[in-house]
């Protein structure tokens, strides 16, 4: 098999790079693999010993706790108090406490015998399972006498290759008096070591050495039973110890009890008992021997093979390709266009054999391409002339296009200069006429002609910037409950005047049954119906306009049908009614005036209400349009009514205001000086003289130091704005209502506004109407909260309460002077601080006052002062308790 030279190149780059990083790689597995074992086996060996330690303190602790319940048993105080009496009462309690002993040998099967001793030894009471007598001594006797301890236990070996546990507890009688006892002895548990047995001959690992002996080197247990009883020497003694203090798994050297390497880890248990657990060496680190020769074996045969499979893969995968594609090179650059190189794979390979075919294609491709245009040159040719001429008539047609809508914004800004200089023209001109001839006899008529004009200007510009939100998709309709009749009602308010002054008759038609509501949004709907009927009176000269209201509830949508006996309009005028800035034509515009807004206003509403509006008309006879509304009642049925309610009187708001007596103090936040003139006019004339400020920080403090039942907030004035301000007063916590003054009526305008805390939102200019609605609304809150208040404080209840409060001043006071003479600081300021709360809400103002400044006073540090504030607080509620007897005396000699 030919190398090639590439091949060799790469062998030689690649070998040191894949051996280097596989010896690395290997002294680090070996190192990390003994490691590894070593902490394993630490590991296991040692959670093995900290097991069979809690396992045998566990075992330990039982019997010490049940030696020490029998201890306390009153049998056995019965016993001790008699038990120096030869009487049949004696040796009756002696029978009871042998059964007391009998039932606790029942309940532990390991116990084997309870001795119940005294201080010399001598036996009182004893009980063995194997009814024995009593030892006559116990070889660890004198340990017991010597130490201060309760509670003590005993690993004594025996002759017969055994190991008894004894568990002692010092017994007190005790005397007449509870708080009197005598020590009278020792009860003496003999338990078996089962658990110690089963512990010691537990062990993880074959072969292992398990030990628990004294802190001397005596050989408690063992599980190889040779060793029992046998003595280490001082020095494996020693080092067991130092084993044990470090906790270690270590290798030391144990030659009286065995010969083998052994590694050890040992505990200490309490009162000087250790516990060894040995395993041989070789044992221990058997798995971890066999997993590092597998390491090294599989490093060896990783630097061996590794290159070899990395130069073939780069051969195969690398190399062939390349040498294939220089190949192609060669006779791609001799002429052969023919040539392909399979693309199967996916890979970066794959993708530069098919760049390489896709480029070998293109030369095919451009060179045929060149003998075509060489053959077609001239019809080419043509085809291009024939599209630019057919350019040029699509750009004409898109300029006269240009100039048509460039004619029509001429036209409709000429019309729109028009409708607004007309309503100005008539403001201005009278306004100068009412500066100059102020004594006029025509004052309210002209004044009546300024307000008509400016509500018609205020329209025309609503209906721009309502245009202007639908072209922005930023018009943003509700969906509340509306009632029919008084939403029909609002409307022959508006159009029955225009009608009347045409001398045309104006009737609603309703086409019973229909729902008594609908879900919508009122303000949108009015706009509609309000706009369609006002064209309708504007285009008709004689006859009558009708509205027509139905409901269909296969759709459960209403249906307003808009009739009048007007001009008409022809099929042409149909459609282009709907567009905006466009009339039937101009001598309409001459004749009627108008923007041409409110049609395709009202269409745009209509359809955002889930609706459509429609037109049937003939010139000379009348229009009809039909306005369809969305019900919006999804899965509920309306409530259909047969016939209308009887129309309610609209209440005047001044009349309201004089009826309900409303002496509020108002807060107004403004910056215009025209708008705070305004504005305290419409309040004057209800009898409300409001506190005036030219900005929000103004407004801030006037109203955290005034007690103002409303504030009207400006929200764009300098300083501060009227967002920040109201922000800045819910923060102090001032909870009165407060009313948003804006000409931002915007959707979410108004959701920041009550977002930031104010109550209502009021547009510019202000609405007479709405203004006094807004003001009674919150004002009649205010008022009803008020009269709550006074007749819940003037109420029996509220008495009994107060009197209740007063007759547990004495303790209030006895508690004060009890934390005072302690010098309990933290509770009397705790006391004092309840105190400034309930007395000033039952009217106590001087407790109030005193208990406050003593609550104030204790955060100091100056002593003489907390003195002073104490004996205040003191004073004040004798006196209270004075006045208060004073006026019972008074009121029983009044009753007597």
């Amino acid at each position: 098999m030919k190398i090639s030279k590439l091949s060799i190149k790469l062998l030689r780059y690649i070998t040191p790079l894949v051996v280097l990083p596989s010896l690395f790689l290997g002294g680090f597995t070996l190192t990390n693999v003994t490691n590894s074992t070593q902490k394993q086996a630490k590991l296991t060996v040692s959670r093995f010993v900290e097991q069979q330690q809690q396992k045998i303190l566990n075992y330990i602790d039982i019997y010490q706790s049940t030696t020490k319940l029998l201890s306390s048993s009153p049998v056995l105080n019965d016993y001790l108090a008699l038990r120096y009496l030869d009487s049949e009462e004696t040796k009756q309690r002696l029978s009871a406490l042998q059964n007391v002993f009998a039932s606790y040998t029942e309940a532990y099967p390991d116990i084997f015998s309870i001795n119940l001793v005294d201080q010399q030894g001598q036996s009182n009471a004893y009980l063995a399972n194997n009814l024995s007598k009593p030892p006559e001594s116990y070889s660890f006797f004198k340990k017991v006498l010597s130490s201060n301890l309760r509670q003590q236990y005993f690993m004594v070996p025996t002759d017969n290759g055994t190991t008894h546990l004894y568990f002692v507890q010092r017994v007190y009688e005790i005397g007449n008096s509870a708080n009197q006892a005598t020590q009278a002895g020792y009860v003496i548990m003999r338990v078996d070591p089962s658990i110690i047995n089963y512990s010691i001959l537990e062990s993880p690992y074959d072969n292992a050495l398990n030990l628990l002996f004294t802190g001397e080197g005596k050989i408690l247990f063992s599980s190889t039973p040779l060793l029992y009883a046998q003595n280490l020497q001082l020095q494996e003694v020693e080092q067991i110890h130092d084993l044990a203090d470090h906790e270690e798994l270590k290798s030391i050297n144990l030659p009286s009890i065995n010969k083998l390497d052994m590694i050890s880890y040992a505990v200490q248990l309490s009162d000087d008992y250790y516990y060894l657990s040995a395993i041989p060496k070789d044992l221990l680190y058997e798995s971890g021997q066999a997993i590092k020769n597998l390491t090294a074996l599989i490093v060896l045969l990783s630097i061996i093979a590794l290159p070899i499979l990395v130069l073939i893969v780069v051969k195969r995968f690398l190399i062939n390709p390349i040498e294939l594609l220089g190949e192609a090179s060669h006779r791609v650059g001799g002429g052969d266009l023919s040539v392909y190189l399979p693309n199967d794979n996916k890979d970066e390979v794959g993708k530069l054999f098919k760049d390489f075919n896709h480029m070998v294609k293109q030369i095919r491709d451009f060179q045929g391409e060149l003998e075509d245009y060489k053959l077609h040159l001239e019809e080419k040719v043509d085809n291009r002339t024939f599209a630019l001429e057919r350019m040029n008539q699509q750009l004409e047609t898109a300029f006269t296009q240009a100039e048509q809508a460039n004619e029509l914004k001429s036209r409709f800004l000429a019309n729109m200069s028009h409708e607004i200089r007309t309503p100005l023209t008539a403001i201005i001109g009278f306004t100068e006429q009412l500066i100059n001839n102020r004594d006029t006899k025509c004052n309210q008529k002209h004044l009546e002609t300024m307000l008509r004009n400016s509500k018609h200007l205020l329209e025309l510009i609503n209906n721009i910037l309502d245009l202007s939100k639908i072209e922005a998709e930023k018009l943003a309709v509700e969906c509340s409950e509306v009632d029919i009749q008084p939403l029909m009602e609002d409307v022959a308010d508006i159009i029955m005047p225009m009608s009347e002054q045409k001398q045309l008759s104006f009737a609603i038609k309703y086409q019973f049954p229909i729902p008594k509501v609908l879900y919508s949004d009122a303000t949108r709907l009015k706009q509609i119906l309000i706009d369609i009927c006002s064209n309708a009176v504007k285009f008709t000269e004689y006859g009558n306009v009708t509205i027509e209201v139905s409901y269909d509830e296969s759709t459960q949508h209403f249906h307003f049908i808009i009739e009048d006996t007007g001009i008409g309009m022809s099929q042409g005028e149909i459609d282009r009614v709907f567009k905006p800035f466009e009339q039937a034509d101009s001598t309409i515009t001459r004749r009627f005036g108008g923007t041409g807004l409110g049609l395709c206003i009202a269409k745009n509403l209509a359809q955002l209400l889930g609706g459509d509006v429609n037109v049937k008309s003939e010139q000379g006879v009348g229009s009809q349009f039909i306005v369809t509304i969305a019900g919006n009642y999804q899965d509920n049925p309306p409530q259909m009514q047969d016939a209308l309610a009887e129309r309610q009187t609209k209440a005047n708001i001044s009349q309201e205001f004089a009826d309900i007596h409303v002496n509020a103090r108002i807060l107004l936040a403004e910056d215009n000086p025209d708008n705070q003139e305004l504005i305290c006019l419409l309040l004057n004339a209800w009898g409300i003289t409001p506190d005036v400020v030219n900005n929000g920080a103004q407004a801030v403090e006037k109203a955290l130091v005034n007690d103002y039942q409303l504030i009207l907030m400006d929200m764009q004035m300098p300083v501060m704005g009227g967002l920040e301000a109201t922000q800045m007063l819910r923060h102090a916590a001032y909870d009165g209502p407060i009313i948003a003054l804006t000409a931002n009526v915007m959707k979410h305008d108004i959701e920041s506004y009550l977002q930031a805390g104010c109550d209502a939102t009021l547009a510019k200019p202000i609405d007479r109407e709405l203004l006094g609605k807004v003001l009674l609304k919150h004002l009649q809150i205010q008022a009803a909260s008020d009269s709550k208040w006074d007749s819940l404080l003037k109420s029996e209840k509220f008495a009994q309460i107060a009197q209740n409060y007063n007759q547990k001043l004495p303790d209030y006071l006895a508690q004060l002077q009890q934390h005072y003479q302690h010098g309990d600081w933290e509770s009397l300021k705790a006391l004092a601080h309840s105190l400034k709360g309930s007395a000033g809400c039952f009217g106590f103002m001087n407790i109030h006052s005193a208990a406050d400044q003593l609550e104030q006073i204790l955060r100091t540090s100056d002593e003489n002062q907390w003195h002073y504030a104490m004996l205040s607080l003191i004073e004040a509620i004798k006196y209270t308790l004075t006045q208060q007897t004073s006026e019972s005396i008074g009121y029983s000699e009044i009753r007597s």
